[in-house]
């Protein structure tokens, strides 16, 4: 096997998400990030708080890198981004992160390797309890490459060992926005203000982590949303993968 195509793995086990928000909560965490701009609205999405299931899966500790991409992109003609092999890809449609997926899976011998499902990314990020970030309940400055960095562009993926989620996972919050599976929807309970569908999106899967350019309301493990601008490259849509439990 080639070493582009090994997957560092983390083993996230069964157990309990506590998904979303509290909708008597929203308004304080609109509050919270008012500096932002974010309307209230966006933050109703993430409500109810509701307890999930989630099976065990894998989940790559890292975003797809451009090095670990160019075999695939050299193998279906598509474009490597001008950026450093260590670097998050970015501007992958879903559709383009999904085939990757498969492309993968198949040089691995058949692994059912795809995108994480919302739940799971959340699961992955969150853990056990109801932080509000991968790596506890404060926002810090320095634990993940979001625009009060200053970077203003990628960074080689796991820079910021101290954001590590509760797994181990790393990037979780910034670098790289990351596709899910899950198409938008609101969910179960939702608060009747919820859109049900997001027409005016470019893509209709959640997005999650937020990226380089995005204030730190987006670094939030709860915060949902999707790609609302085309040029993917520019706002830094990536993805990371997922396996069934080894």
């Amino acid at each position: 096997m080639e070493q582009a195509e090994q997957v560092d793995w983390v083993e996230i086990p069964a157990g309990t998400l506590r998904r979303g928000t509290p909708p008597e909560e929203v308004d304080g965490v609109a509050r919270r990030y008012a500096d932002t701009g974010v309307p209230v609205e966006w933050y109703l999405k993430e409500a109810p708080r509701a307890e999930i299931h989630v099976p065990a899966f894998r989940i790559a500790r890292t975003q797809v890198t451009v090095g670990r991409w160019a075999p695939f992109a050299a193998a279906t003609g598509g474009p490597v981004p001008d950026a450093p092999a260590d670097h998050p890809v970015t501007g992958v449609t879903w559709e383009a992160a999904t085939a990757y997926c498969r492309w993968l899976g198949h040089r691995l011998g058949g692994l059912d390797v795809r995108l994480p499902t919302e739940d799971e990314w959340e699961r992955a990020a969150r853990g056990d309890d109801g932080r509000e970030f991968p790596w506890g309940d404060e926002y810090r400055t320095g634990l993940a490459n979001m625009v009060d960095l200053g970077v203003g562009t990628t960074m080689p993926v796991g820079s910021f060992p101290e954001g590590a989620g509760p797994f181990g996972t790393l990037d979780m919050a910034g670098n790289a926005d990351e596709w899910t599976s899950t198409r938008y929807a609101p969910y179960p309970g939702a608060p009747a203000e919820v859109p049900s569908i997001e027409d005016w999106a470019f893509d209709p899967h959640i997005t999650r982590g937020g990226a380089f350019r995005h204030d730190r309301d987006l670094a939030r493990c709860a915060r949902r949303h999707g790609a609302y601008e085309r040029d993917l490259a520019a706002i830094g849509v990536g993805f990371r993968l997922a396996a069934p439990a080894g």
